[in-house]
């Protein structure tokens, strides 16, 4: 199959991956919110197939910024349903290469630190898997 992307499901799609990271990077409280952007971001930029072309489009990413965490969050976590939700009615292998790689990517933001993470960052994992959750969508 193959994926028909309007420009603002583009905009969607790179919201809702490199919102991700960004939301991670502001739960943050190690003091290392740099090396979990570098890291997750550099995962990203590393995607395969129609998603992985989409991600590395050096266009717009929707806004991300927020005063607080649960002003990202409020844009990032419905982004991230809204790209599985598009993406399981064209081409459900892409919804999958989507999940694997946000998830990869929030692995790879969450190794920044050395040992375990925090419980922050750790419940925001929690938050960001069940938005990219495909049963919910």
């Amino acid at each position: 199959m193959s994926l028909t992307l309007a420009d603002q499901d583009k905009v969607t799609l790179r919201t809702a991956a490199y919102g991700a990271v960004s939301l991670l990077a502001a739960a943050d409280t190690t003091g290392s919110p740099h090396k979990v952007a570098t890291d997750g971001s550099i995962a990203l930029a590393s995607a395969t197939g129609q998603v992985g072309h989409v991600l590395a489009e050096k266009s717009k990413v929707g806004n991300v910024d927020g005063k607080s965490v649960a002003e990202i969050a409020d844009q990032v976590l419905p982004a991230l349903t809204a790209a599985m939700s598009l993406l399981k009615l064209q081409d459900p292998a892409e919804a999958d290469n989507f999940r694997s790689t946000v998830t990869v990517a929030i692995e790879a933001a969450t190794r920044a630190h050395k040992g375990e993470p925090g419980p922050t960052m750790a419940d925001m994992t929690r938050k960001i898997t069940g938005a990219l959750a495909l049963d919910a969508v």
